[in-house]
């Protein structure tokens, strides 16, 4: 179950909540703009709680965002409340990665099923998650509120691909094998403890923007996008990666944390207090 007054406060949401296409649209470019996509906990060494009780009360009550595995099982169970029927379904995802290489399937997105049509609809993959649902069983270009999508079946695998300018990216590769609860807690525990997880290496916040814009901070360097241009600054200093992640994303970090790690110049130790959000 779900407190969805709690989620639609939380989306700034006040549409239809018809299980149709169109609601579902509404709520993933909602979702994507109001709850921001981070890793704050892992670089902190907190760890991450699957359980509903505690993913709803970190994205819902405290005002926080997280990665794939809360932002998915948290749209699958709003979906579910909303008479969508839906799956969860793994991936390995494979922005800017070559095709030689194998990276762990550590990536949950929903699958939903409307009218007899299958539906992509993946709220929890960084700064690209899509602002819309997208079809599963063709390989026809589709727009998005933001960038168009496709997907490219070869070898027996799903490639989720992105059009950035005039050039498609590989986003995730999938088979459409379901990821059960079990599977997700053995990937959590890769993604956020393994010490050779990005996640672990490099602090990372994103969310979408009206209008086809986005806001990504990867270390020190906080990206805009718009239709028309894409500004990187670097930020120089602690208290500046503080201040952005409060301005651009409503996390706020008790004055004086500080992330440890090769992607900070800084060189700082790791605060105690946990960040939050209001």
């Amino acid at each position: 179950m779900v407190d969805l007054d709690a989620y639609f406060r939380r989306l700034g949401y006040g549409g239809s909540t018809a299980p149709d296409r169109p609601t579902l649209d509404a709520l993933c470019a909602a979702h994507v703009q109001a709850i921001p996509f981070e890793n704050l906990d892992v670089l902190l060494g907190r760890g991450i709680d699957l359980s509903d009780e505690a993913v709803d009360r970190k994205l819902l009550h405290d005002g926080r965002g997280g990665y794939c595995f809360e932002h998915n099982t948290l749209f699958a169970r709003v979906l579910t409340a909303l008479g969508f029927q839906t799956q969860l379904v793994s991936a390995r995802v494979r922005l800017q990665r070559p095709r030689d290489f194998t990276p762990p399937r550590t990536h949950v997105f929903n699958v939903v099923t409307l009218n007899g049509e299958r539906l992509v609809a993946d709220v929890g993959v960084g700064g690209l998650s899509p602002t819309a649902s997208f079809r599963l069983d063709t390989d026809d270009e589709q727009p998005t509120p933001h960038e168009p999508r496709r997907l490219v079946r070869e070898h027996g695998l799903l490639f989720h691909q992105v059009k950035l300018g005039e050039t498609w990216a590989d986003v995730w590769e999938s088979t459409l094998e379901l990821m059960p609860p079990i599977d997700r807690e053995v990937a959590n525990w890769f993604t956020s403890a393994h010490p050779q997880s990005h996640f672990r290496n490099r602090l990372l916040a994103a969310r979408a923007l009206p209008e086809g814009g986005r806001v990504t901070l990867l270390n020190q360097e906080l990206t805009l996008r718009t239709r028309a241009a894409v500004e990187t600054t670097t930020l120089p200093t602690p208290d500046a990666l503080l201040e952005v992640l409060a301005t651009h994303f409503s996390l706020r970090c008790p004055r004086g944390t500080r992330f440890e790690g090769p992607p900070f110049a800084w060189n700082v130790s790791t605060g105690s207090s946990p960040p939050t959000a209001r």
